[in-house]
């Protein structure tokens, strides 16, 4: 397993903080390629020569094609944390999403019911009567235009899977490059980035602020 896929942004003795580019799963899936969780385990077992099982816990996920900042805890305390920092909403995530589209508003919040498709890995927009269904928010802002493409800050309320992806589909204006939902048009690598992550640090209580910008944002 090659370190130098690895770039870490940050690192103590309770959180690591790295890259995720895209094309890397988060954790090992059916094809066997390199994943991040794997990538993050052996660069903490390398670098402070640990032996046996390394800890390392995942408390957010970004889908395989999406890149950008991502944090994992290297305790279990911490992964508990976190965790319930996102369940209780206060892990601030911010992504930068280019649409094929141009939403009616600059700016606003979507609000949708999204059930998920197990066997086919595809998410719907469904009524709130739907077995299954939960909830999905988030608020966009845009940033730029260009052309029939926009440029637009999303701000995740709610981590459903495909979330984004799903409701600006919905509004008509698909990620660029999403095939799933939306068309791929000449481009593999969805267009979506993990922009901005804000959180309070498990031990110290320190707010902690992240951030990266992709080559088109």
């Amino acid at each position: 397993m090659e370190e130098n896929l690895l770039k870490v942004l940050y690192e103590d003795n309770h959180i690591i903080v790295v890259e995720k580019p895209s094309g890397i799963p988060t954790q090992e899936d059916s094809t066997g390629d390199v994943d991040m969780y794997n990538l993050v385990k052996e660069y903490i077992r390398v670098k402070y020569n640990k032996p046996g099982n390394v800890f390392v816990g995942i408390v957010h996920r970004l889908d395989r094609p999406v890149g950008g900042v991502m944090v994992f805890a290297r305790t279990s305390k911490a992964a508990s944390r976190l965790s319930e920092q996102i369940r209780n909403r206060s892990f601030k995530k911010v992504y930068l999403a280019m649409l094929d589209g141009v939403p009616k508003k600059d700016e606003g919040r979507l609000e949708n019911y999204l059930w998920k498709d197990e066997k086919k890995n595809q998410v719907y927009v469904v009524e709130e009567s739907h077995e299954g269904a939960k909830k999905a928010v988030l608020d966009y802002k845009v940033l730029r235009k260009e052309g029939k493409r926009t440029l637009v800050r999303v701000e995740l309320h709610t981590g459903r899977p495909h979330q984004i992806r799903v409701q600006f589909a919905n509004i008509g204006c698909p990620l660029v490059g999403d095939g799933k939902y939306g068309k791929i048009d000449g481009k593999s690598d969805i267009m979506l980035f993990s922009h901005l992550i804000c959180f309070q640090h498990p031990t110290t209580k320190e707010e902690m602020e992240f951030r990266l910008s992709p080559e088109w944002g």
